[in-house]
C-alpha cells in the first residue's frame, strides 16, 4: 500500500469520529501480491454508528472517479473505519466482502482513528482472515519508519514490512481487561446479593409477626401453671362491720363473760 493511500484514508477516517466512513482501494495484483495505489472515498454511504453501507448513489460516484482518473487501475479491495471498535470484520463486513470484493486478490482494510489501529484482512483457503503482514510503500523516495537502509528504499520503493508486533501488547492487555470485568462482575454480584438479604431481614423485622416468650409460674406439685387473679386478692383483715370470728378468752360457752362473774366470786369469798 503506498503511504499516500494509507494516509488519505486515515484523514478520511478522523474526519468522522463517531459513525464509519468506506471507500475502494485502486491498485493492480500480479504473483499474489496486491498493490494499493489510489483509493477512493465511499460518498453517499449509509453511515450508522457501527456499520456502513455501499448505496447505488456510492457506486455511481465510485466508477465515475475511477473511469476518470485511473482508467488502467482495478478496484482491489475497500477500506472502512472503526471509530472505537478495534480492528476486526463484523458480520455486516464479512458479507459486504463476500459479496462485493469476493476476488481471491482482493483485502479488506480497517482503520480505528480512536487508537490508530489498523491491520489488513484477505482471502486464505476461501476464508477471510487476518493478513499477518502488509507494506508501505513510499513512490516518492523518502523513507518509511522501519524501513531505513533497506534495499527497496535504494531502489525509490521503501517496503516496511509490519509483522503487527503489537498483537501480542493488545491481546495480552485484552485478557487483562476481561479479568478485570469479570473481577468487578463478581463484586457487584456479591454487594448485590448482600443488599437483597439485608432488605429482606429489615422486611421481615417489620413486616412478619414477631413471638415474645412469657414466662408463667407453674406448681412444683401439680406441674399446672398457676391461675392468678390480682383482680381478688387474698386479705387477713376483717371486715369493717362484721362481728370478729376470734374467741374470747373470757367467755364462757354459754355466751356470758367470765372476767365479771370471776371479780363477783373473788368477792364473796372475800367477805
Amino acid at each position: 500500500m503506498s503511504s499516500d493511500v494509507a494516509r488519505e484514508i486515515r484523514q478520511h477516517a478522523r474526519s468522522n469520529n463517531k459513525t464509519e466512513v468506506c471507500g475502494v482501494l485502486i491498485g493492480s495484483d500480479s504473483d499474489g501480491v496486491t498493490t494499493i495505489e489510489a483509493c477512493i472515498a465511499g460518498v453517499n454511504a449509509a453511515q450508522g454508528g457501527a456499520h456502513v453501507t455501499f448505496t447505488q448513489d456510492t457506486w455511481e460516484h465510485i466508477y465515475k472517479i475511477k473511469d476518470r482518473d485511473y482508467p488502467d487501475e482495478r478496484i482491489v479491495g475497500w477500506y472502512h473505519s472503526h471509530p472505537g471498535f478495534g480492528v476486526f470484520l463484523s458480520d455486516h463486513d464479512t458479507f459486504i466482502h463476500q459479496n462485493f470484493f469476493s476476488s481471491p486478490q482482493q483485502v479488506a482494510w480497517v482503520y480505528d482513528p480512536h487508537s490508530d489501529e489498523e491491520g489488513c484482512f484477505g482471502w486464505k483457503g476461501g476464508r477471510i482472515e487476518r493478513l499477518g503482514q502488509f507494506g508501505f510503500v513510499d513512490g516518492r523516495g523518502g523513507e518509511v519508519a522501519g524501513g531505513a537502509d533497506s534495499p527497496a528504499s535504494r531502489s525509490g520503493r521503501i517496503v516496511e514490512q509490519s509483522e503487527s508486533e503489537g498483537e501480542d501488547s493488545r491481546q495480552t492487555k485484552d485478557e487483562e481487561d476481561v479479568d478485570l470485568s469479570r473481577l468487578t462482575q463478581i463484586v457487584v454480584n456479591v454487594f448485590s446479593y448482600l443488599a437483597i438479604f439485608i432488605l429482606g431481614g429489615v422486611l421481615t423485622w417489620y413486616f412478619l409477626p414477631r413471638f415474645v416468650g412469657i414466662p408463667i409460674p407453674v406448681d412444683p406439685q401439680t406441674g399446672q401453671p398457676l391461675q392468678l387473679r390480682p383482680d381478688n386478692p387474698v386479705s387477713n383483715s376483717p371486715t369493717p362491720g362484721a362481728p370478729s370470728s376470734e374467741k374470747n378468752p373470757n367467755r364462757s360457752p354459754d355466751g356470758a363473760d367470765q372476767s365479771k362473774s370471776g371479780v363477783t366470786q373473788r368477792d364473796d369469798v372475800h367477805k
